[in-house]
């Protein structure tokens, strides 16, 4: 994912990354935030917890692990706040764990999957579930010349249209902030990116992802609708348990057609 370096290798590691695309998906990192939605993976995959972990002593990230096919997959959640004991959600965690996950399993692929909050203006609707082409921040406003475009971070996700073609997955731009709510200032930047989704993880895991050269894909469901007429916390808790079987389910087709496959199959 990251440009070659001007060092007189640039050959050489273009032949490296062609190699690597060729050869067979074998290891996937998967990056959610919410023990709620991790638990039917966990099921779903026969995923065990990893009993001597991989991450620093007394951090709260959890690992999931199994073989699933021909996949060795790794189910990475952040775990729960040390002094609160809620999920541990927002970009800091999310950065921190898949840049953890990366260095200690170097996986060929990072999914990160979730719910998400959706326009129904762009047609997003309750239950719907995507693929996000494009990933951006709409809370990291700093109006100076080129930091604007930093603060914003817009990077597209890894392509994937075989796989969008044979699920007949949506498509859309996901938005990405450290906030359940929106607030005017983060609408003006979320309508700039474009965006039909809003999360709170997105943007951090790619990157990482890029910043280490791994390609990364992001399944959303939508729990709530942002410019509808509901409280978006009450619509969120109220969806939460239905929501995440629809992901479920989209997230076992995809690594379904995964299985077997390279990264240029997809």
């Amino acid at each position: 994912m990251a440009p070659p370096h001007g060092d007189g290798n640039e050959v050489a590691e273009e032949v490296m990354v062609t190699e690597t695309e060729k050869r067979a998906i074998s290891t996937i990192v998967i990056v959610i935030a919410m023990q709620e939605e991790a638990i039917p993976l966990i099921k779903k995959f026969n995923l065990s917890q990893d009993t001597n972990p991989l991450f620093p002593k007394g951090v709260p990230w959890v690992r999931y692990h199994g073989i699933y096919r021909d996949l060795n997959i790794n189910l990475i959640w952040p775990g729960k706040d040390l002094n609160l004991g809620v999920n541990s959600v927002c970009t800091v965690s999310a950065s921190l764990v898949t840049y953890a996950s990366i260095q200690a399993l170097k996986p060929d692929l990072i999914i990160n999957t979730g719910t998400s909050g959706g326009f129904k203006a762009k047609g997003a609707c309750i239950g719907d579930v995507y693929i996000a082409s494009d990933v951006a921040f709409h809370d990291r406003r700093i109006p100076i010349p080129v930091y604007d475009a930093y603060g914003v971070g817009a990077r597209r996700s890894f392509s994937t249209p075989n796989l969008l073609k044979a699920l007949n997955l949506k498509v859309a731009k996901l938005s990405t902030g450290d906030s359940l709510d929106m607030s005017p200032e983060d609408e003006v930047f979320i309508t700039a990116n474009g965006a039909t989704l809003k999360d709170m993880e997105g943007a951090a895991v790619t990157y990482v992802a890029y910043l280490l050269s791994v390609p990364a894909i992001f399944i959303k469901a939508v729990t709530d609708i942002i410019d509808g007429d509901k409280p978006t916390a009450e619509e969120f808790r109220q969806n939460l348990a239905a929501v995440t079987v629809a992901l479920d389910a989209a997230v076992t087709q995809v690594i379904d057609f995964i299985s077997g496959k390279s990264m240029l199959e997809l």
